[in-house]
């Protein structure tokens, strides 16, 4: 049942115009949905070396993208510097730039996903799919099953594998860095491997076996990035090709997960606030489905199967967070519920993960993480406090039912494995060289006060050795929105910003899932402003505990985070020097009042309905960072945009840049001359996907312009940045 509540409290990624990129490579609507949220697959690193046939293109992250710029400076008077060389003007950051562009593709590395099946390892290796026995999985010894390159699109990926129950075919979803569409291909394993179909435009896929040991595909389909429509598929002699279920709500959106004993199919609808849960029997899948439980208004749950026993995580009930609770197979409905845990205060559920004995529930609770160990024979539980260091949880591939394996993460500390053994009772630690950044940084969780007497999490990062952190550069992250933590997973250029004596400082604001779905519900809907007063709060307190200080503070969000970061920069700019948002949602008024968009359905309950409620428009007015532009002091601002974004529409972010530099330029003729002008720079890349988050362009253009507005020697950063984008 991996990933389970991410499939709930990120339920987002399906449905919204403005998010992005997998957990590690997806986010608008301000968010996507990632296929690691469905199933049991890990990410695995293959070098470009290994690729198979022919040898692939250098990979998007290598390649200079072109793109348009401009900047506010282009429209004001400013005072030119004298001319130089254009030896002398080639700066550490272009120095790296034309280094990564140039060099060969044999030093980088690509993320495939990976799925084990029987004593088979399947995976992307270079341009094809492959598979392996599962003890030559790291050698150079497999059997390409798939060519990516036959579909013809640009750089293909795998970003999903499912493998029938008898492995006569593999099912893999492929896709793009340019668009969120996916090709789903259907290989039959054989002495000559060959691809039985293709079908577009899929987003979740399942295989079952039927009575007559056929396997069927289930699978679902997206469209204008709604998914409402399921269908189910056989191959060989036997070819068929069925729509069965239509979702007719169009604020709900559908996606598939096969229990982890794989008894059960389920067909999952829901929106940001509601679920509904249909049954495929796993023995008998042509069977109509059955309803677990008729939808109930703000009401979510999913479901997990053991022993002829379902369990349901579910927010029913007061209060009105998730618990886990259980009912008899045959008599599924909510009447029949019982209870069976119960939550801490203040606590999010990450993930569940069921076993023959024993259900794991892995949970961040007053933002630490936790892992509770709970046996079903005796229904002991075990909590384990996790280390302190650690922000994030990797579920790892599983199929050991004596061994519950994760990974746990930090923006600057690269993933570190971690198994808790069943038998023993225990939980060990990967043994092995410890990261020095274990020695060399401090990892610090403060509260701020909000105006209402809130206290706003906060987690942060330094240098250890750090002397006189109230003049360091800080760099605060923020999101707030659809009940969707705070990414906390490791960046390499986060690390190198520590290394150079930068401050982090992440805040988990109301509107995020960090405290539990009431923390959600307090920052949704006619409680947007509270996420902004807790941001301005945050970053008050930082400065006054000595954590750098206005004039070194600089601010990032992508998607939806750009709604409170916009918000800021209009009420309260003094706080902040420089900014970069990444395809941010910024015109949330006019974007929401558009119900021709694809999404603004689906999007209501996050911010309210201002075309038929005037209380939801008037409040909207209030925060919308368009709506609130005037002339005025500004910080700087970076703003990358994706020129066929169908979840942030380029339109939006377009007017808010032009809006912003008329306000700019009537400042600064309102300042007269040696008034500091602010930088506005739109970067708009070409593509059509939300987020291309492991660019090296923009990683390193985005840094560049936090050094530069700061007046920061990038000299080291740029160096130490090399070792690291290679990922």
């Amino acid at each position: 049942m991996q990933q389970k509540t991410q499939l709930f409290l990120q339920a987002l990624k399906y449905s919204f115009p403005h998010l992005g990129k997998y957990m590690q490579k997806k986010h608008l609507n301000h968010c996507i949905y990632a296929d690691h949220y469905y199933g049991r697959i890990k990410l695995r690193t293959c070098h470009l070396t290994k690729c198979l046939q022919n040898k692939p293109k250098i990979p998007k992250l290598a390649r200079n993208i072109p793109s348009r710029s401009f900047s506010c400076k282009d429209l004001l008077p400013i005072k030119q510097e004298k001319g130089k060389s254009l030896t002398e003007n080639m700066d550490a950051f272009e120095k790296v730039r034309t280094k990564l562009e140039t060099q060969p593709q044999e030093e980088y590395e690509i993320i495939n996903a990976e799925i084990k099946h029987g004593g088979f390892v399947y995976y992307q290796e270079g341009c094809c799919l492959v598979r392996s026995k599962d003890e030559e999985a790291d050698s150079d010894n497999y059997e390409v099953l798939f060519n990516l390159e036959e579909l013809k699109l640009d750089q293909p990926f795998i970003d999903c594998i499912r493998v029938a129950p008898d492995e006569k075919y593999v099912a893999a979803k492929i896709r793009t860095e340019e668009s969120e569409a996916s090709t789903c291909v259907v290989v039959k394993l054989s002495d000559q491997p060959v691809m039985e179909a293709s079908f577009p435009n899929v987003s979740s896929l399942e295989w079952v076996k039927d009575e007559e040991d056929e396997d069927v595909l289930f699978y679902t389909f997206q469209r204008n990035l709604r998914c409402h429509d399921v269908y189910r598929a056989t191959f060989g002699d036997n070819k068929r090709n069925e729509r069965f279920y239509t979702e007719k709500d169009p604020s709900y959106f559908v996606f598939l997960y096969l229990t982890k004993d794989s008894r059960f199919l389920t067909i999952n609808i829901m929106n940001k606030t509601t679920s509904e849960v249909w049954l495929i029997d796993g023995l008998s899948p042509w069977d109509p489905p059955v309803l677990l439980q008729k939808r109930i208004p703000g009401v979510l749950y999913y479901v997990e199967h053991r022993d002829d026993e379902l369990y349901i995580l579910t927010n029913v009930g007061e209060p009105t967070e998730f618990k886990l609770m259980r009912t008899a197979a045959d008599t599924p409905a909510i009447m029949n519920w019982d209870l069976f845990f119960t939550m801490k205060k203040n606590t999010k559920v990450i993930d569940l993960d069921m076993f023959k004995d024993h259900c794991v529930l892995f949970l961040k609770h007053s933002n630490l993480l936790y892992v509770n160990v709970i046996g079903l024979a005796d229904d002991s539980v075990r909590s384990l406090k996790l280390p302190p260091w650690a922000c994030g949880f990797i579920m790892d591939t599983n199929s050991d039912p004596k061994n519950c394996p994760f990974q746990l993460c930090s923006p600057i500390r690269p993933p570190k494995y971690y198994t808790y053994k069943f038998a023993e009772g225990k939980l060990f630690e990967e043994t092995g060289h410890e990261d020095p950044i274990t020695k060399t940084s401090r990892v610090l969780r403060l509260e701020a006060k909000s105006k209402d007497g809130k206290l706003v999490p906060m987690t942060i990062f330094h240098k250890t050795d750090s002397e006189d952190l109230q003049k360091k550069p800080l760099l605060v992250h923020v999101y707030g929105a659809y009940g969707m933590d705070l990414k906390m997973n490791f960046r390499p250029e986060r690390r190198v910003l520590v290394d150079d004596g930068w401050i982090l400082a992440y805040c988990h604001v109301r509107g995020g899932g960090e405290l539990g779905l009431q923390w959600h519900a307090d920052g949704r809907l006619t409680k947007k402003l509270n996420g902004l007063a807790d941001l301005e709060a945050c970053i008050k307190t930082l400065h006054s505990q000595g954590f750098s200080q206005p004039s070194l503070t600089t601010l990032t969000a992508f998607s939806a985070g750009g709604v409170l970061v916009g918000a800021l920069c209009n009420s309260n700019p003094e706080l902040l020097k420089a900014v970069t948002l990444e395809a941010p949602f910024l015109d949330v008024l006019n974007t929401m009042m558009d119900t021709t968009l694809p999404l603004t359905l689906e999007e209501i309950e996050e911010w309210g309905n201002p075309s038929s409620d005037e209380k939801h428009r008037n409040y909207i007015k209030r925060y919308c960072p368009y709506q609130n532009i005037k002339a005025q002091h500004y910080p700087s601002i970076h703003i990358t945009a994706y020129e066929n974004d169908e979840r942030v529409p380029l339109k939006g972010i377009v007017n808010y840049t032009e809006k912003l530099k008329e306000a700019i330029m009537e400042h600064a003729k309102e300042a007269g001359e040696g008034s500091q002008t602010p930088n506005i720079i739109l970067d708009i890349q070409p593509g059509g996907n939300h987020v291309i988050e492991d660019s090296h362009k923009k990683i390193t253009a985005q840094i560049k312009f936090l050094y530069e507005e700061l007046g920061l020697d990038n000299t080291s950063v740029f160096e130490n940045l090399k070792k690291y984008l290679k990922f």
